[in-house]
């Protein structure tokens, strides 16, 4: 009979931190986007409205691996007010030759956050300025900490400004930022202020309406949007995307209809069939990106199946390697 593998979150807390692997292991999936026949179904999305929550679920198989995972990924934006995370979910690892399950990643959106947060380092580390030292990060949940840990793995940063809605929130967490990576962080009472002289900014949010100004681009900025993956989702003003010198996808099928691309094509400021790179084409070398200094750059993460098969197989490798996690025959 198969032998099953079950992981918790604490465990694979242990196998899997946010480091140069994790990262290497996301930049590779999106190589294997642009270069191997994959295959990646539209995300399904069920709302839950009444308790401003959403349920994702994501999946991709690349040929030639010997698993794939689906993973479904809650998302209930209020839970804070009731001392809930507002991220959980799980993944499920099956085997590619047989469909059987392999392994069950009882990871509360741990995997998720760890293949995210190395997303966008892996867009800073071929888009934003080799000399990028100072960080904006808009949003202060658990994805503007990894970011910009994230960001240290890639980037000499050196000091970062942290913008949210609730001033409370970035006052605490740029504090302990500050302490934690040993950098200079502060928290803007407004936007702009964090984003004025910044080399990277990333947004991190699940807004609803643009929370960056296009007007504030300048020269040589590199921005991340990754809260934009529901139709709904926006935090970019959609004139960034003409104005900026490089718009880079990470899926340009889902940026159409889910990421910020998906708003400047509904406003009419982009053809909805106009050719944009992905960033797995960048990392291939099969498209350019940043040629100088004082180019924009702008990355649309709106998290791709093929990102929770990666990080999964890393998980499900690294568990076999050390004896973690709990097994049993089916």
């Amino acid at each position: 009979m198969p032998t099953i593998k079950i992981l918790a979150e604490r465990e694979l807390r242990q196998i899997v931190p946010l480091d140069h692997a994790a990262v290497q292991c996301v930049e590779d999936a999106f190589h294997s986007l642009a270069t191997k026949t994959v295959a990646m179904p539209p995300i399904l999305r069920l709302d839950i409205s009444d308790h401003r929550g959403e349920v994702d679920v994501k999946t991709a198989y690349v040929q030639g691996l010997d698993g794939f995972a689906v993973k479904i990924s809650p998302g209930f934006f209020d839970n804070p007010k009731i001392g809930l995370p507002s991220t959980n979910g799980l993944i499920v690892l099956l085997s590619s030759q047989t469909g059987l399950l392999k392994a069950l990643l009882l990871d509360n959106g741990y995997l998720t956050n760890v293949r995210t947060a190395a997303a966008g380092a892996v867009a800073a580390k071929y888009l934003a300025r080799k000399d990028a030292s100072v960080a904006a990060i808009l949003g202060a949940g658990i994805q503007a900490r990894l970011q910009l840990q994230a960001l240290t793995l890639v980037r000499p940063i050196r000091q970062a400004r942290i913008w949210a809605r609730e001033s409370a929130k970035a006052e605490t967490l740029a504090w302990e930022l500050s302490k934690e990576f040993d950098l200079h962080v502060t928290a803007c009472a407004e936007p702009h202020e964090a984003v004025a002289g910044s080399h990277v900014i990333v947004t991190t949010t699940p807004a609803n309406q643009p929370i960056f100004d296009s007007a504030w681009l300048e020269p040589g900025q590199h921005i991340t949007v990754m809260g934009s993956d529901a139709e709904h989702k926006n935090e970019l003003d959609p004139k960034a995307i003409v104005q900026a010198d490089f718009y880079v996808a990470d899926s340009l099928k889902q940026t159409r209809t889910l990421g910020e691309l998906h708003h400047a094509i509904s406003a009419g400021i982009v053809s909805p069939d106009a050719r944009f790179p992905e960033l797995g084409e960048i990392i291939a070398g099969t498209k350019t990106g940043r040629l100088n200094e004082r180019q924009i750059t702008i990355v649309d993460l709106t998290g791709t199946g093929i990102q929770d098969t990666a990080i999964a197989a890393l998980a499900f490798k690294r568990a076999e390697a050390s004896s973690v996690g709990s097994s049993f025959e089916s």
